[in-house]
């Protein structure tokens, strides 16, 4: 079946730097466009950033363009978030997600940013 496994996250000052990683198998993953999104505490899930099969087109959230950067390695079946100049509203639950059928989403990593 499906699996979305992350791994990266953690605490980390203001203006600092993490990149999020997320292992997929169970389906071709350089087949399908692949979804970071994020969860804070008594928010509602958003979207962070989207990257297109082959990597050919990006898309963010206004909230982190310029700060993150999707990427994907097919080879490795594995797709990051490079997250530079941290904020303490970026602290949240990030999800890597497969929003095409069938759909998935991994358990979660903590990204917690605090002085």
């Amino acid at each position: 079946q499906v699996q979305l496994v992350e791994s990266g996250g953690g605490l980390v000052q203001p203006g600092g730097s993490l990149t999020l990683s997320c292992k997929a198998s169970g389906f071709t993953f350089s087949r399908h466009a692949m979804t970071w999104v994020r969860q804070a505490p008594g928010k509602a899930i958003e979207m962070v950033s989207t990257i297109t099969t082959g990597g050919t087109s990006t898309a963010y959230v206004d909230a982190v363009k310029g700060r993150f950067t999707i990427s994907r390695d097919d080879a490795k079946d594995t797709l990051y978030l490079q997250m530079n100049d941290l904020k303490p509203e970026d602290t949240a639950m990030y999800y890597c997600a497969k929003l095409t059928e069938p759909s998935a989403r991994g358990q979660g990593t903590q990204v917690t940013v605090s002085p």
